[in-house]
């Protein structure tokens, strides 16, 4: 069990690492029905809480990167992967007001009341731009419009940020992908530029780790 996983971690890894030639196969294989595949994969990413493993961030550069070379239209991806994210986060954010705090009733690694409770104060705390800040922060993008529709924000208010957050999000990592993906220097390196956009991307977890380690040792509470 543990050797599958392990194998099945090392293979998600080497797929987003050399998303390049992966996509490169899926529109040589699929044409046309890639921005279809492209769609069904963000949509996941953000809106199912069981599949915060996607590629976000990487995918869309990788897409970008294309488009840049002439493989894929930039206007078609940015229209599906927008309509993708915004769609995903409004099913994820309707699953949460669905199952409520039922979530968090049972003890589990994943949904524990203390995680609730310190969301509904990050809410507080920022307000709606909760929901853009978190589509660049990987795993936090998925969990964050189920947290909203549990009851930290009313929907209005969240569909008008889930909008500005999903396009500011696929329009910056696909023009990235765009404008950088083409030159010889980031072709060559691919697999360096997208490891290190998977690093960058979550910084903001590991440094909040360390936060909530050091505030541990010092006793100090939220």
């Amino acid at each position: 069990m543990v050797e599958t996983l392990k194998e099945l971690i090392h293979d998600c890894l080497h797929y987003v690492v050399h998303l390049d030639k992966s996509l490169e196969q899926i529109i040589h294989m699929y044409g046309a029905w890639t921005y279809s595949i492209l769609f069904v994969v963000i949509f996941c990413e953000t809106g199912l809480v069981v599949t915060p493993f996607l590629p976000g961030d990487s995918l869309l550069f990788a897409a970008g990167t294309f488009a840049g070379l002439g493989s894929l239209d930039i206007s078609a991806l940015f229209v599906f992967l927008s309509l993708g994210a915004v769609l995903g986060d409004t099913v994820n954010y309707w699953m949460g007001h669905a199952i409520g705090p039922r979530a968090f009733r049972r003890r589990s690694r994943f949904f524990r009341q203390e995680y609730l409770d310190r969301t509904h104060k990050f809410f507080e705390r920022h307000g709606g731009k909760t929901i853009i800040l978190a589509r660049f922060v990987p795993i936090i993008r998925t969990f964050a419009p189920f947290v909203a529709g549990i009851g930290a924000m009313n929907y209005r208010r969240f569909i008008v940020y889930n909008v500005v957050g999903g396009m500011s999000w696929v329009g910056i990592f696909l023009g990235g992908g765009y404008w950088f993906g083409s030159r010889e220097w980031v072709r060559d390196h691919f697999h360096y530029v997208i490891a290190a956009i998977i690093l960058i991307s979550v910084m903001p977890i590991l440094i909040e780790y360390l936060r909530a380690r050091r505030r541990g040792r010092l006793g100090i509470r939220d």
